[in-house]
Formats: structure tokens, sequence, C-alpha cells
């Protein structure tokens, strides 16, 4: 649910305590995920902007790299214990068939402010259809992790204090602009973080480049 929908969204927001997830890692260390980074200059001072914005009721956004989430993989494992891990036989049939598939760079639209009810961030619109089709591709190999419908967006900061649906909505109407913006995406990287530590950073473990030509 968005806060954009004013009939349908959440009511207020959720708070993320800074605190070790014990209950969620169980003991195990690194989290794996396939990002597409953000690397537009003028879009990491719009986001870095924005943050600065909220900076009252989100929390500081830490180490993360800046990027969008292609495909969520799990908590890195040598061999597959519980439905959240991914081995690394899955990572590997997940190179060789996204090696296969079409390699041009790729052109998304970035839309104006939003919001999960945990999360405030930019929504990602693909036209071509791309990002579907390499989920597509990674889903055949290893069953993604989530527990929502797939939202490209490029999050801004995870709330630390409670608000209300009419405020967020006010405040994310202040920060939007005239028009989307253009993210060309020229490489696809596979990384992990640290579960212990929130927004920690992405350590990038495999990087596939893309064509010259982008997508649109």
């Amino acid at each position: 649910m968005l806060f954009s929908d004013p009939c349908n969204g959440p009511a207020h927001n959720l708070i993320t305590e800074l605190r070790d997830y014990p209950e969620w890692h169980l003991g195990r260390s690194r989290y794996g995920v396939w990002v597409l980074p953000v690397q537009c200059p003028t879009l990491l001072v719009r986001i870095a902007n924005i943050q600065q914005q909220l900076a009252d009721v989100l929390h500081p956004p830490g180490r993360r790299q800046a990027h969008i989430t292609l495909f969520v993989c799990g908590f890195t494992s040598g061999v597959q214990r519980r439905d959240d891990d991914f081995s690394k036989q899955q990572l590997q049939r997940q190179l060789k068939a996204f090696g296969r598939q079409p390699r041009q760079a790729l052109s998304l639209s970035i839309g104006q402010p939003d919001s999960f009810a945990s999360a405030a961030f930019l929504p990602v619109n693909d036209p071509s259809g791309q990002l579907l089709a390499w989920r597509e591709c990674l889903g055949e190999h290893a069953e993604e992790v989530r527990q929502s419908p797939y939202h490209a967006h490029i999050t801004l900061g995870l709330y630390r204090r409670s608000v209300d649906a009419a405020l967020i909505r006010q405040r994310l109407n202040e920060l939007r602009e005239p028009s989307p913006r253009q993210l060309n995406i020229n490489t696809v990287h596979y990384g992990h973080y640290r579960a212990r530590q929130l927004f920690s950073p992405l350590r990038i473990q495999h990087t596939l480049r893309l064509g010259s030509r982008p997508i649109i």
C-alpha cells in the first residue's frame, strides 16, 4: 500500500527500530540481492536533498549505496537449509542464465516521491519491461524472498518516528518536481550486506556490464 493512494493507503507509517533483528537473521551474517546501482550525479544530489528535507522523520541513510533492488535472494549460504537461504549453486545458475539475457543498457523513468508504510522512496518506471524479464530469468533458479508484490523503487529512508498519512502526503507533495527524471543503467550487480547491521554497505561480488545503447 502506498501513501499516494488516499483511499487504500496506510493510515500512518511504521517505525523501524535501530537494533539487531535475531528473530530474522537467526545468526546468519550476509544477505544477498541483485541490484541496479544509481550512479547519476544529479539524481544522487536529488536523493540527498530529499533525505535532508525529511531528516526529522527518517533515519539517516547510513552507508548503503543508492540502488534499485532487482531481485531479493536471501541469506548467503553454502547450502540451502531454510526457505530464505540462498546457496552458491543457485547463484551460479542465476549468473549463467543472466549471461544469456539481452545486455543492452536500460533507460528508466524516476517518478515523484512516494512512501510505503515503512519507507519513503522514489518510484521507478521501466517502459521497456526489461526489469520484469530479468526478474523472471532470476526467478527460474531461485525463489525470491518477498512479502509483497515487486515495486521497483529507490529507497530514501526508513521512518524513525510516527507520522500520520495526511502529513506524509503533504511533505512528499512539497518535494515534487515538474517532470520525471531519466536514469540510464549500464551495470547490474549481485552483492550482499551485513544482516546484523541496518544500512550496512553493499559488498559487490559480481558485476554484469550492459551495452552502450539503452533500451527505451
